[in-house]
């Protein structure tokens, strides 16, 4: 943890049993060990935190090591008035809404990428890019069995989807973060306001005004109907997209399409919906021009995906070409979303290259 002084020498073991108050004492003072036995409970959840505000997993790594060197610093000003974990929920909410105000995040990808063929004219086209990266399902099982209060209207599962993430980013910011305390961590609109320095009538008003843009911004929710992850039924059809991109198959993917299908490739504001569309759009450019590819599955946002490797004829090596996520329901696929930044490869333990 940058900032905090290293730990003395004690019996670690010992440590661990020391309860909060114990551990908040010993950080007051100074104990970087402490102020670390303190805060590791939360840092995951805290990272995806900042992640669903952000959208970026690099920049809510960034904000959760500032969250917590802020807290670091100012450990001996906490006063016990709400839980460390409400206050750290305090310092993460306000640094991740400093950073939407700096408006200077841009993903390196979205200025980076261009296009092996011109794009076809899209079905839908955002006024703004999307500014959304892919989460690794294996960090959020790292994340602490922290139950969601009674105000929570969103299970944990679809509150990482890239459907609802996608949603999440067109709301303002302050809207933002209403929400996601309100309605995915279950947070009090007493303890919103403490977060925010505001009023409760001022976050009950906020918390409205996002659930009423998020109605028209978020598609049906299907998890009811989705196949339960890495169930038989989601790898039949995982399997089964697998064999059809790498062999360039159009027509077996389209048929494996519900028919108002979406393909997005977030930042880029382009949508292309439905299976004419999309068919249109992996004939020719993503599979189009004797295109092939070797797909490596992972999992992101709660949803299969995979590392897309782009073959060279030349050579035996596939260079990385982004990361594609799945969206399931029943044995459809309701959406495909494309990243093409390759440095998201690294974030799911993927190799820039293959060799074959």
């Amino acid at each position: 943890m940058r900032g905090i002084p290293p730990a003395r020498e004690t019996d670690v073991s010992a440590r661990a049993q020391r309860s909060a108050e114990d551990l908040l004492a010993l950080a007051r003072r100074g104990d970087g060990e402490a102020f670390r036995g303190l805060v590791e409970p939360y840092r995951r959840e805290l990272q995806v935190h900042c992640y669903r505000i952000l959208g970026s997993v690099q920049d809510a790594e960034d904000l959760l090591q500032e969250t917590l060197l802020a807290a670091w610093r100012g450990i001996g000003g906490y006063e016990e008035r709400a839980s460390v974990r409400t206050w750290l929920y305090r310092i993460a909410t306000n640094r991740c809404l400093n950073a939407l105000r700096a408006g200077a995040r841009r993903p390196p990808g979205y200025a980076a990428y261009q296009p092996e063929v011109p794009l076809p004219e899209p079905s839908h086209r955002r006024a703004e890019p999307s500014w959304l990266e892919p989460y690794p399902d294996v960090l959020l099982d790292e994340i602490a069995d922290h139950m969601p209060g009674p105000e929570a209207r969103y299970e944990v599962r679809e509150s990482v989807s890239l459907a609802f993430l996608a949603a999440l980013q067109q709301l303002p910011p302050r809207q933002r973060v209403v929400l996601v305390l309100r309605d995915v961590l279950g947070f009090r609109a007493a303890e919103v306001a403490n977060i925010l320095d505001t009023t409760e009538n001022a976050v009950t008003s906020a918390l409205k005004r996002a659930r009423g843009a998020l109605t028209h911004e978020l598609p049906d929710p299907d998890w009811e109907t989705a196949p339960l992850p890495n169930s038989p039924q989601e790898r039949r059809i995982v399997a089964g997209f697998s064999r059809a991109f790498e062999a360039g198959d159009v027509d077996a993917i389209v048929a494996m399409l519900t028919n108002d299908a979406w393909l997005t490739m977030p930042p880029l504001p382009l949508e292309y919906q439905g299976r004419d569309a999309i068919r249109h759009f992996l004939a020719t450019v993503a599979l189009g021009n004797g295109y092939r590819h070797m797909l490596i599955p992972t999992r992101a946002n709660g949803q299969p995906a995979f590392g897309v490797y782009l073959r060279d004829p030349r050579t035996p090596v596939l260079h990385a070409h982004g990361v594609l996520v799945l969206t399931l329901t029943d044995n459809r696929i309701t959406a495909l979303t494309r990243f093409h930044d390759n440095s998201l490869l690294t974030i799911f333990g993927l190799p820039r290259s293959l060799r074959v």
